[in-house]
């Protein structure tokens, strides 16, 4: 069956539970043996079929019992309020997995996920500096989330690491910083000072185009 036409590019955010370095990221387990977190991006420029998805953001909050790849996972989507009918039904449709190929991201996470909450519709307010390792995401009542630099603990001076993964399904390269989420949503959780990754990325339905 032929893939439907889409292209994701813009600002990823990943954040989670674990330590910095996201284990899922080096096939390890989670650190505290489950993952609670949230990935998503902002659009710069997109599309899927005719309908033009630019300057739009959609986000995922997760929760997983044990590593990701033993499935049982919850999720929700939040999608940007400002989306219209037609572009709410193009972001479902990507993050449905259904047109993805086997192997890619949007297609792994429809395999994992055994439950998948209503998705939310609401305004998101979100500042991103990949090279600054700095982001700031809030969807007021259900969604925030900051991302500042690593840092030394003993100077306090920031401290920076990338990520590269030549054949990542997520991402080829993420700058890994340290982030505080409040979920408030249908998957209520909190950190502070755990993972981030922030990248600049190139979604299909084939996989990472960059």
């Amino acid at each position: 069956m032929a893939l439907a036409d889409w292209r994701l590019e813009g600002e990823w955010i990943k954040n989670c539970s674990c330590a910095y370095g996201c284990p899922c990221d080096f096939n390890a387990r989670p650190t505290q043996g489950y993952c609670e977190g949230l990935a998503g991006m902002h659009i710069t420029k997109g599309h899927y079929k005719d309908v033009p998805l630019d300057g739009l953001s959609f986000f995922v909050t997760v929760h997983f019992p044990g590593p990701l790849h033993e499935g049982n996972g919850h999720a929700q989507p939040i999608i940007d309020e400002r989306a219209n009918p037609r572009q709410r039904e193009a972001l479902t449709a990507i993050l449905s997995g259904e047109n993805s190929a086997e192997g890619t991201l949007f297609h792994i996470l429809s395999l994992i996920v055994t439950k998948l909450h209503d998705p939310v519709f609401a305004p998101v307010e979100f500042s991103f500096d990949q090279q600054a390792r700095t982001a700031r995401l809030v969807i007021p009542g259900v969604l925030e989330t900051e991302v500042e630099p690593i840092r030394n603990p003993v100077t306090g001076d920031p401290h920076r690491i990338q990520i590269m993964m030549p054949e990542g399904f997520e991402h080829r390269m993420a700058e890994v910083a340290s982030a505080n989420i409040r979920s408030m949503a249908a998957i209520k959780f909190e950190t502070s000072g755990m993972h981030s990754s922030l990248a600049y990325v190139v979604h299909t339905p084939t996989g990472v185009a960059a």
